[in-house]
This record gives structure tokens, C-alpha cells and sequence, in this order.
């Protein structure tokens, strides 16, 4: 047998594999892509591993899984299971056909409230499943950090952990059943056997029979090699799970096959045990001097019996993703170097709370640690937040090199973790790796890092080599486990004889044989495994294309491909649950659609070898059609994906000298088309929205025909300012300069009427610029980047006298400020002038903030909902807006209702009118319906009030300015500044 089918696979003729795709697209019950688009973006995982897929298939149920491996072995093909794709060891990568669970295989089966257990499907993602849950007060233990997109097919391929696992263990002692299918076909459920039930089976002559026979036969063999060898530790994750089949394990055979990494059997339905929700908690954090310090104290504080025991050091703590996640909240931690989290549950907040001052009491007074108790719920998911965003928060360290994964998880004994980690620490440091952070779940022993490794020199890999290898020794010596939590995979299967040592590899090898003879199951990893150092994403041999570029993109060494690279696939751009990314994902369900699924096709674009035409490819550019350019990412992801700067980048390249779609050259050219229409607005009106001329006009600008065109306001903002009344008095905090965007200027002048109304009321002087000016915003998101660096110049030419005076420029459409704040700089890199205005350009609430703090605020009594607009939330954050409006006495609820759906020209092109109303309705439309009766809705974008007014006929949101100027005129002031 060869010992890596995969590279058999490889030789075959792509006649075979369309062949093998046009079999599988009449036979199965699935959508069957081949193309070069999803075989990128099926690529890789979490890990440093890459490995073109042959193809993939999304089954629309388990059936459809089973027909898939019955044509794949008709062929003689490798199978691979993929659930959320967010394996750190390569697990999720091969060549072979892999199944994608995670659109349609996401059902719930029976849920037994009085037992305390659930049957799914494999695909179903663990946040949604726990929603699901919610209302029957039972959860599933096991919490990975990848929560929000991890599946728990996946979960149960890696038997996964998380913090949670203090409490509630891995996921393998959750699961009680599998509906398993092998690569020959046979399918079964499995659990724990009890002798009766085993003779039972084994008196039948089938395959199944042959299983559990051979099972027996290798647990008799090598049972006392599996209690002498596997270690006694909560976080063995490392090797199978052959100590299941042991008499007091029940020869529970489900359990045998979690955390086989899709190597035996394929998973097509699960049953679990549940766990009680904790009725109330109290976290606390445990200040050390530095992280060995910390780690002597986890036998003292687990004595206390906590559900969470976590710990970080100060480089987690200090790094700009961390601090943007929980900025207030860190700046509560208590003195130290490094810190453990601790998480004491009790059945009401007194006894949580009185569990936790028991531990402070104990582990302050003898180890001298100072505390400090998180009540707020927001400050301690702010800091799990920051804790869980660990691996992708540690992966580009400012002016450091960046740091991959390899031997990122290793565990020991709780009680050795002290030393273990003052040893580890010597050896980082003697590999020149010192910088690298550490944190984990240090009441379980498991330690994560991710750590520099060169991995694109022939020297830098061996030097990786080496170093896993002495890691590997080490944690062998102290009792420990190559994993604690991610797998083996290919970063750790070749070390596992260095832990198991050569005779239980021999069982290992067994097992596989007995499930699946001829390695067609996931081949290559756990056994026989591949080399950890060959089939790496980078190489000695990694040399992506280096192309000129509009973007500066300073924070990638400028170079674009770097910038492609940034992901590290930890997956949160496929969560449902909260934050703006990633719109397109959680609308369509799609890997492509998703920041993550771009990022790769991107990155194979510059490799070359699977997407083969560069700027001119068709599969990236689809893949970012339907990417809303919300910016959401570039806030959201632990690792800054900026994707709507990428799509502007591809964009430009892509329809350089040649025709562009008709939605370009009408919304792209919007600020062009509303001056020209500002000559006649009431007569533009009539065309656009006379029923035969609106579509005419529509079909000519490549608009959707069901999306209504905005209406041009009969007097421009412009024009009011210069023919009002000039105000008497006031400007006695200066002057301002309030930018007149084409949105506010030309269909909303109210809003920036009412600014002038509230900026004066609070003292300032208010100008316009001297001339018309745009700051390209509608030229950038279509791609057209010659011709916004053109705008920009122009425009920095034009407020040049206030940028060298220092005057702030108030802007009210948020995406507008963005473009000042974010890409001007990037676009115009350099140009003092640019930074200038970067540094100068202020929204209304930030004014108020830091120039009249002490002004006097009229009071409304409302309630309001307050959309945040994406590139408000990306860039510029909404806390001083809110802070505005809670002076005026409106109670805000700030929604996070991710995108409105709308996005600028996405929501008007034909084609995307169903993702941007499918958008909307995720939760910002729900939000608004349920609102109470006489809620304001604030929306400063006028992309998400255009579409609440789209969708939500008679709606009327309103911008923070109009809310601020009701309370200024409630209170008797006009905008005039002088009383009636």
C-alpha cells in the first residue's frame, strides 16, 4: 500500500476528475463544484498546510454524504470532511474530494429536555446550536474560541475544547452516539457496548460484524501498552482515543472515533449529552508578576473548583487587536505581567459571587496576586472576547515578524505547568523565538502560542523542524500531550512516536487499516503520515506575484501579497452572531462569499497555479461581487482583512482598459450626476420615477428595477447656506469647516441644515468649502482608483488653507469620514496633506466631544435605536455619537445588526437585490419592527436610512444632527443662534 495515496491521486488525468464531477452532479442529492474558484478557496485551513482540493461537494443532507463516498470509491478517490474549516494542524486540507457540512447539514433532530440531550447534524455551527438550546436551559459543554463558526461534525473530527473544557471536558465525553459511515459504505450508528450488545453484533457476517470483532481484538492486544503509554492529563488530544475501548471506558466506540480527524469514518449524525447552563457567574482576574508565576498558582485556584481557568500574559494583553476588542476593560486589570482568568459559576450571583472572593481571599493572601472582579456583562465578554481572538490577535505582532502555528498547543500536567513553562520559555529563547506570546486554558495544562517561525527559507524550516522536535521531547518528559486541543493533523502526526512511541503507533496503524484499508479516508494525517514540513502555504519555494498597487497598504510592507496572505483562518468572518463581517457569508452560506473564502482565491491568484490569470480572473471577481465593501472586516477580523480595500485594489486592475458594468458609470459617478442634476431637480425626479421612464432609467444604469431611486431635494444644502441669514454672535469656540458629501448635500440638506443648527448652538462658526468637492468615496468602492486619486488631489488642493490652519473638518456621512480617515492615506500615501485631513477630519459627535465638553446640552426625553453604518463601526467607532446623544437625554440602544444590506452602489446593482434585502432582514429590520411605538431610529449612513425607508414604508430614520437640533429648537434656540 503506499503510504501517501494522495500523491497517487495527484497523477491522474483531469479527465478522471471530470469524470468523477459529472458523476457525482447526476448522482447525488448536492451542489458538485470543480472549478478553480472553490478548489481555492477549499485550499488551505487555519494551518500552514495547503493542499488543492480535487473538488467539493456541499450535500444537502447525510443520504447525499453517503452517495458522495459511494461514487468517490467507484473512482478510487480520497474523501475529507470539513466542518467550519478552522483547524490549526492541516487537518482540513488534501487532495481529495472534500465535503463541506456547513450550508445545508445544519438540522436538529430530537431534543430530549428531561435527559438532557440532542441529535444533529454535523454541519450545524456550535453558537447556533446552543441558540437553539437556549429556551430549554441546556447547552453543549465543550466552547472552542472559534464558537460562532465552528460545526459540530468538526468539533467532534478534532475532539475540541475550549475554555469551557475546565468545567465540562472535551467534546469526546459529550458524545454519546455517531451515525458513522466508512469508505467501503458501511453505515452505523455507534456508542458505548456493553458485552450483550456486543455478541449480538458480533454474531451477524457483515461488515459491521468485522469491525467490532477486529475492535476487541486490538483492545485485547494492546491494552496494557494504551495504560501504560497514554498520558493521565485532561488535555490529551493527541493520537486515537484507543484507551475508549478499554473496559472501563464501556468499549465505547463513538468515543474511539472523535477526534480521528476524518481519517476512519465519515460523520453524518451525532447524539449528545447536554450540560445545565451556570444559573449566574462572577469572573476574576489574578494579576502575577509574570506568566511562570502565574502558572505556580493553577493548583491553588483549581482547588477552588473553577468552570474557567484561563491564562494570558502581557503581550496578548498589549496588542492593538486585543485593545480594540476590550479597551476599557484591560484598562481594569489588576497590576501584573500576566494575568489568570478565572470564572467561578454558582446557582445565583451570591454564590458565584461568594465562591469567587473565597478563591481571591485564598490564592492573594499565599501567593500575593492581586485581583480585580469583572461585574459589567459587557467588560467580561469584552474580555473573553479579547482572550478568544488570541491566535489570529497574536499572528502579525506590530514591527515583529509574524508568527504561524506549529506548536501551539501542547499540554501538561496542571500541576507541572510552572516548569514546564520556564523549560519551553529557555527554548524559545534559545531558538531565537522569544517574542512569542503565551496564554491557554492553564487549569487543564494547555498552552497556545503561535510563534515566528521563518517558513520560506530552506534554513527557517529546518530550524522550525527542530524546534517542534525539541518541543516535542520536552512535553514527552514532563507527562504531556503533543496537543491539547487542535489535533495532530500534519503538524504533529510525525512527532506522534517521539509520545506514543513505536508499538502504539503499530495499534494506530491497525485501527486504520481496520476502518479504512485502503487510506482513502483524509490520507496523510495521523497515519502515515505527511512530513510536518513539507506541503507548507509558504515554503522555500513561495514566490507570489508582487504587482503595482493604488493602496499603499503600509501595514503589509506595501506589498499586496502580503496583504493577501493576512488571513490565518481562524473563520470568525463566518459567525451569524454579532459585528458587521461578513455580510455576503451569513446571507448566502457560501465559503467563496465569506472574508476568509476572498482572502484565499486572492492568494491563489498571486500563487498562480490554480488560478491561473491574475488581475483578469473571473473567479475572483465573482467571489467579490458580492462583497459589500462594509469594511466590517477590517474591524472585526483578529487580523485586520481589509477586503473592501482588496475588492477596490482588484477592481481597478480588473476593468483597466475595458468596459465596466453600466452601475459603474452611473453610482460611481453619483457626485458628477447630482450637480448636473441640482441645475433641475423637480424634473430629474419626475423621469426617475415615472413608472415607464424609472425602469428605462434603471435598465440604462444597471440598477435593480424593484429598488426605488433616491430623490434629489428641490434646494441643495449648498445653496441654503448661502443665501441664509449670517448669524449674530457665537463662534466663540472657532471655526469649523462642514464638508457638504454629495448624499448630504444633495438629497438630505436637512441633516447638514440641522448641523449648522446644533454646531452653532454650541458655539462654533461654521464655513463651507470655497468651491465643490468630493472626497471620491463612489470612485473608490467601484474600483476606479485613477480617477479618485485624481478627485482627492483636487480636493486637498482645495481645503489646503484650512488643513495648514488646523481647522477641524466636521463630516456628517460616515463613510464619507472613513475614506478621510482610512483610505486618502493609504491611497495618497505620503502626501502630507492627506494625513493631514486624515488627522483633521472629525464626525459631529467627536467635535462635541473634545472641543465642547462643557457646552449645554438641551434635553429630549425619546428612545432610540441607534444602526451604526459599517464603515462608522470599521473606522471610526460610534461612542462619541452616542455619548451626543445621551447628553441630549435619549436613551440609545446601539443595535449590532451587522450591514444594512444597502452598502453604497451594492444594493442598486442588478444582481444583488436579494443578498442586500436578505441582509437587512438578518436583524436590523426585526430590530426596528420590534421596536416600541415612538422609538427613534438614528442612522448617520444614508445608505442604511435609504434602505429602512426602502423596506420599511413609512419609517423615518434620522441622523444623529436632526435629533441633536429637535432638542436645540425644543429648547427655543433656532439654527440662527439667536432666540425668537
Amino acid at each position: 500500500m503506499s503510504t501517501h495515496p494522495t500523491r497517487r491521486t495527484g497523477r491522474r488525468s483531469t479527465l478522471l476528475f471530470d469524470e468523477l464531477a459529472a458523476a457525482l452532479r447526476d448522482r447525488i442529492d448536492g451542489e458538485v463544484r470543480f472549478d478553480a474558484s472553490s478548489r481555492a478557496a477549499y485550499s488551505t485551513d487555519a494551518s500552514n498546510y495547503r493542499q488543492v482540493p480535487i473538488g467539493v461537494v456541499v450535500p444537502r443532507t447525510a443520504q447525499a454524504a453517503v452517495d458522495t463516498v459511494a461514487v468517490c470509491r467507484e473512482f478510487d478517490i480520497p474523501v475529507l470532511s470539513r466542518g467550519g474549516g478552522t483547524s490549526l494542524a492541516g487537518q482540513c486540507c488534501n487532495t481529495a474530494v472534500v465535503l463541506d457540512w456547513s450550508k445545508y447539514c445544519t438540522r436538529i433532530g430530537e431534543i430530549d429536555e428531561h435527559a438532557g440531550t440532542v441529535t444533529v447534524e454535523p454541519g450545524i455551527a456550535l453558537d447556533a446550536l446552543n441558540d437553539a438550546l437556549e429556551h430549554t436551559g441546556w447547552m453543549v459543554g465543550p466552547k472552542p474560541s472559534t464558537h460562532v463558526s465552528c460545526t459540530i461534525g468538526g468539533m467532534i473530527g478534532n475532539n475540541s475544547c475550549g475554555s469551557t473544557a475546565q468545567a465540562y471536558g472535551k467534546t469526546v465525553d459529550s458524545v454519546l452516539a455517531l451515525d458513522v459511515l466508512t469508505y467501503d459504505g458501511t453505515r452505523m450508528w455507534v456508542q458505548a457496548t456493553g458485552d450483550d450488545d456486543y455478541e449480538r453484533i458480533v454474531r451477524g457476517d457483515d461488515r459491521r460484524a468485522e469491525i467490532y470483532r477486529g475492535l476487541r481484538a486490538l483492545r485485547d492486544r494492546w491494552a496494557d501498552d494504551i495504560r501504560e503509554r497514554y498520558p493521565d492529563i485532561p488535555r490529551r488530544v493527541s493520537g486515537y482515543n484507543l484507551d475508549s475501548l478499554l473496559p472501563e471506558k464501556h468499549f465505547d466506540i463513538a468515543q474511539l472515533l472523535v477526534g480521528s480527524e476524518s481519517t476512519l469514518v465519515t460523520v453524518l449524525g451525532a447524539r449528545l449529552q447536554l450540560v445545565r447552563r451556570p444559573a449566574a457567574s462572577a469572573l476574576v482576574l489574578l494579576g502575577f508578576d509574570d506568566i511562570t508565576a502565574a502558572a505556580d498558582a493553577v493548583p491553588l485556584v483549581v482547588s477552588h473548583g473553577p468552570a474557567a481557568l484561563e491564562g494570558i500574559d502581557h503581550r496578548l494583553a498589549e496588542l492593538e487587536h486585543s485593545r480594540r476588542l476590550a479597551e476599557k476593560a484591560l484598562q481594569q486589570l489588576p497590576e501584573g505581567r500576566a494575568w489568570l482568568m478565572v470564572q467561578m459559576n454558582g446557582d445565583d450571583r451570591t454564590d458565584a459571587d461568594d465562591k469567587a472572593k473565597t478563591m481571591i481571599d485564598d490564592v492573594c493572601r499565599r501567593t500575593g496576586a492581586h485581583a480585580a472582579v469583572f461585574d459589567d456583562p459587557t467588560h467580561k465578554k469584552q474580555i473573553w472576547a479579547a482572550r478568544e481572538a488570541g491566535l489570529g490577535a497574536t499572528a502579525y505582532p506590530p514591527n515583529e515578524p509574524e508568527t504561524h502555528e506549529g506548536w501551539e498547543d501542547a499540554a501538561v500536567p496542571p500541576d507541572r505547568l510552572g516548569d514546564y513553562l520556564r523549560d519551553f520559555r529557555a527554548l524559545l529563547e534559545r531558538y531565537g523565538y522569544g517574542t512569542a506570546s503565551l496564554y491557554g486554558h492553564f487549569g487543564q495544562g494547555c498552552v497556545h502560542t503561535r510563534i515566528p517561525f521563518d517558513l520560506r527559507t530552506a534554513h527557517g524550516i529546518a530550524e522550525y523542524r527542530s524546534f517542534v522536535e525539541d518541543s516535542a521531547r520536552l512535553v514527552v518528559r514532563y507527562g504531556g500531550s503533543l496537543s491539547g486541543e487542535h489535533g495532530d493533523g500534519q503538524s504533529r502526526a510525525e512527532l506522534l512516536p517521539l509520545m506514543f512511541g513505536e508499538r502504539l503507533i503499530t495499534a494506530f496503524e491497525e485501527l486504520k487499516a481496520l476502518f479504512d484499508p485502503d487510506d482513502r479516508m483524509n490520507p496523510g494525517k495521523i497515519v502515515h503520515p505527511f512530513r510536518l514540513d513539507e506541503n507548507l502555504r509558504q515554503g522555500s519555494d513561495y514566490r507570489p506575484a508582487e504587482p503595482s498597487t493604488h493602496f499603499a497598504y503600509p501595514d503589509d510592507g506595501h506589498r499586496f501579497a502580503h496583504a493577501a496572505a493576512r488571513c490565518v483562518g481562524v473563520g470568525k468572518c463566518r459567525g451569524h452572531e454579532s459585528g458587521v463581517m461578513c455580510p455576503s457569508y451569513r446571507a448566502t452560506g457560501e465559503e467563496e462569499h465569506s472574508t476568509r473564502g476572498r482572502a484565499r482565491l486572492l492568494f491563489e491568484m498571486l500563487q498562480g497555479d490554480v488560478i491561473t490569470d491574475g488581475w483578469r480572473s473571473t473567479e475572483v471577481k465573482d467571489a467579490l461581487d458580492l462583497c459589500l465593501a462594509c469594511k466590517g472586516c477590517r474591524s472585526d477580523c483578529p487580523v485586520d482583512v481589509d477586503m473592501a480595500t482588496y475588492k477596490a485594489e482588484f477592481l481597478s486592475h480588473f476593468y483597466a482598459h475595458r468596459p465596466r458594468p453600466r452601475a459603474h458609470y452611473a453610482m460611481g459617478w453619483i457626485p458628477v450626476w447630482a450637480r448636473l442634476a441640482a441645475l433641475a431637480p423637480g424634473a430629474v425626479n419626475t423621469v426617475a420615477h415615472a413608472p415607464v421612464l424609472a425602469d428605462l432609467v434603471k435598465t440604462v444604469g444597471g440598477v435593480d428595477r424593484r429598488r426605488p431611486l433616491p430623490r434629489f431635494a428641490d434646494q441643495r444644502f449648498h445653496r441654503w447656506f448661502a443665501m441664509r441669514e449670517t448669524p449674530v454672535g457665537g463662534g466663540e469656540r472657532g471655526t469649523v469647516l462642514l464638508w457638504p458629501d454629495t448624499f448630504t448635500d444633495n438629497f438630505d440638506p436637512q441633516i447638514a441644515r440641522d448641523a449648522v443648527t446644533v454646531l452653532e448652538h454650541a458655539g462654533f462658526s461654521v464655513r463651507l468649502p470655497e468651491r465643490a468637492a468630493c472626497c471620491g468615496l463612489t470612485w473608490i468602492s467601484t474600483g476606479q482608483l485613477a480617477t479618485a486619486k485624481r478627485v482627492l488631489r483636487r480636493t486637498l488642493a482645495i481645503l489646503a488653507p484650512e488643513l495648514r490652519a488646523g481647522t477641524p473638518i466636521v463630516v456628517l456621512e460616515p463613510s464619507c469620514a472613513a475614506v478621510f480617515r482610512a483610505d486618502l492615506p493609504q491611497l495618497l500615501y505620503g502626501d502630507q496633506d492627506a494625513q493631514r485631513l486624515a488627522d483633521q477630519t472629525v464626525t459631529l459627535g467627536e467635535l462635541l466631544h473634545a472641543r465642547a465638553p462643557d457646552r449645554h446640552s438641551p434635553h429630549l426625553r425619546a428612545s432610540a435605536l441607534l444602526q451604526p453604518h459599517c464603515h462608522q463601526h470599521a473606522v471610526l467607532k460610534y461612542g462619541a455619537e452616542q455619548a451626543a446623544l445621551d447628553a441630549a437625554g435619549v436613551d440609545v440602544e446601539v443595535l449590532d445588526a451587522g450591514c444594512c444590506g444597502l452598502a453604497g452602489n451594492f444594493g442598486f446593482e442588478c444582481g444583488h437585490y436579494e443578498v442586500s434585502v436578505a441582509c437587512a432582514e438578518d436583524k436590523l429590520l426585526p430590530a426596528v419592527r420590534r421596536a416600541a411605538p415612538g422609538t427613534l431610529l438614528v442612522a448617520d449612513g444614508f445608505s442604511c436610512r435609504t434602505q429602512v425607508r426602502d423596506l420599511l414604508p413609512g419609517s423615518a430614520p434620522l441622523h444623529t444632527a436632526q435629533i441633536l437640533a429637535a432638542a436645540v429648537h425644543e429648547s427655543g434656540v433656532h439654527e440662527s443662534g439667536r432666540r425668537p
